[in-house]
């Protein structure tokens, strides 16, 4: 077996910064704290009608006993017409990394 060692030396562009991935995660989150999305901020981000998202994430027994803010979850189900859905960003955007094999998987 043989060995090459190439010195390699690459210009980074003064408007843009190399991170670790980690630290690109950390930022990513903290940009997300604090924040609350709507339903329409959901459809946004899932690129999914707000139908397909209650019938595959909200309304699903399993996810909802996890999502509810009446079991300790981080989502307010509308009780009455006229009332809107409310995400925490951090906790939903968490939720759906997490359970994207189990979203599209019955």
């Amino acid at each position: 077996m043989q060995n090459l060692d190439v010195q390699l030396s690459i210009t980074i562009p003064s408007n843009l910064v190399l991170i670790e991935r980690l630290e690109y995660r950390r930022l990513q989150e903290m940009e997300l704290n604090g924040q609350w999305w709507s339903m329409k901020d959901l459809e946004a981000r899932t690129s999914k009608k707000v139908d397909w998202i209650k019938e595959n994430i909200l309304y699903v027994h399993r996810f909802r006993r996890l999502l509810d803010v009446e079991s300790g979850g981080f989502v307010y189900y509308p009780k009455t017409r006229g009332e809107t859905w409310a995400f925490q960003a951090p906790q939903m955007a968490e939720f759906l990394d997490k359970h994207f094999r189990n979203i599209y998987t019955k």
